[in-house]
């Protein structure tokens, strides 16, 4: 079905347009972090909300790079917002694992696709894994923006078992949110070809 390997200008249009529209509702949805109790429940909420655009964009994905390059947008997005180098390390690695599943997988095949989107997930923990290990001076950082009540608050909701956890769930939410999206999306993959 690949015509050529190389991504086109219409193939890097794809990444454009859903890239944004991910990172806009993921942004969105993590605007409930204020609320420093909702943090661990966003480990599940963000991949099954996401699910519905990035299930859109798997429909127009069939060449290697368009996800590492959705990767590396969001990583610098995240970056150039005060996520530092963590947060960019962890959206370009899930970009590249999620394009090689993918690309293991035919791209015509919807199991492949549901392991794909999970394991891009995997790379949305770079964001969160500040908490874990940025050390003192991001934690100082958060009690005089936030206050000492909300910083303490969420330092009791997320210890550092929750990283792992937090894998655990993303992965799990992949998987919820790529079903979620299959289902409303049923039409445009039976078009595309992806059973």
């Amino acid at each position: 079905m690949e015509n050529t390997k190389k991504l086109t200008g219409k193939d890097l249009i794809n990444v454009g347009i859903y890239t944004a529209m991910t990172l806009v509702i993921f942004f969105v949805v993590g605007l409930l972090t204020a609320l420093p109790v909702v943090y661990p429940f966003l480990f599940i909420i963000w991949p099954i909300v996401c699910g519905i655009p990035m299930m859109l964009y798997y429909t127009k994905i069939q060449k290697f790079g368009m996800l590492t390059i959705t990767g590396i947008i969001g990583g610098i997005f995240f970056y150039l917002i005060g996520y530092g180098w963590i947060g960019l390390l962890g959206w370009v690695l899930g970009g590249i694992l999620s394009d090689v599943v993918l690309k293991i997988g035919g791209y015509q095949k919807f199991k492949a696709t549901v392991l794909s989107y999970a394991c891009f997930c995997l790379g949305i923990m770079g964001c969160p894994a500040n908490l874990w290990f940025a050390g003192e001076a991001y934690w100082e950082n958060i009690h005089t923006s936030m206050g000492d009540q909300y910083a303490n608050t969420l330092q009791s909701m997320m210890p550092s078992w929750m990283l792992y956890v937090g894998f655990a769930l993303l992965f799990v939410g992949g998987i919820l949110g790529a079903l979620l999206g299959h289902k409303m999306l049923k039409k445009h993959f039976e078009r595309a070809g992806i059973v």
